[in-house]
């Protein structure tokens, strides 16, 4: 049995009880402990954590086309053991969902999950103006361990309108993970493109990600926007 905490806020501590399996960013390991001889060792998966080889295939073969691709590796743990997972001193956002929940998460943004947890790439149609693309990742809860670490460049919000209702607006550039109530809960895209920015006059914020109120969701921002998509603009 796995349990994930965050330690600083930076580094993921994931306590093992008996035997378990881990999947986490090629890499993240950075310290471990535990009684006797080192009890835990790392494999890189090529493919998927899928355990059919043609599901694994097909599904690393989704994660490349849609450019969701990440590289993996998992963790075998035969016995009580503590290993930390970091990246690049990044925040930690440790959640535990519950069976059936699911989290669509940009890829780059997964650190860890346990074998709970169904890992998979779907296209949400929603391709426009920026980093952000057409498809994301989607981890699903499959058991009552599963837990999920996401890595926030910055220490990030969480915008809910589970209670009140309200209609949410984030720029895709800084949306890290979204769990709704009803399914998945994908956005809106709303634009907001004129004449001004063909001269370079643009406001910046030309397109955003919007839930409104009959969409029950929790939505992670990140304070900081991803570099790059395509600027629309002439000299």
């Amino acid at each position: 049995m796995l349990t994930f905490e965050t330690v600083n806020e930076l580094t993921l501590k994931v306590t093992c009880t008996g035997n378990d399996v881990l999947f986490t960013k090629a890499g993240a390991f950075i310290a471990g402990e535990n009684p006797n001889a080192k009890n835990y060792k790392f494999e890189k998966l090529l493919l998927g954590p899928q355990n059919s080889f043609a599901q694994a295939a097909l599904g690393s073969l989704m994660r490349r086309v849609t450019k969701e691709n990440l590289p993996l590796m998992k963790v075998t743990m035969t016995g009580d053991s503590v290993t930390y997972y970091a990246d690049y001193e990044q925040h930690v956002v440790v959640y535990r969902l519950a069976v059936g929940e699911v989290v669509s998460v940009e890829s780059e943004n997964i650190l860890a999950f346990s074998s709970d947890c169904k890992y998979d790439v779907r296209f949400i149609g929603c391709g426009i103006i920026s980093q952000k693309g057409l498809a994301t990742s989607t981890l699903t809860g499959t058991g009552n361990n599963a837990y999920v670490a996401i890595l926030s460049n910055g220490n990030p919000i969480v915008l809910s309108n589970i209670q009140n209702r309200n209609t949410i607006s984030v720029d895709p550039d800084a949306v890290i993970c979204w769990m709704g109530q009803n399914g998945y809960c994908d956005p809106q895209i709303k634009t907001d493109i004129s004449w001004k920015n063909f001269i370079g006059q643009a406001s910046g914020e030309s397109y955003a990600f919007e839930w409104n109120g009959s969409q029950p969701v929790s939505v992670v921002v990140q304070p900081s926007e991803r570099r790059g998509g395509i600027k629309i603009g002439i000299d």
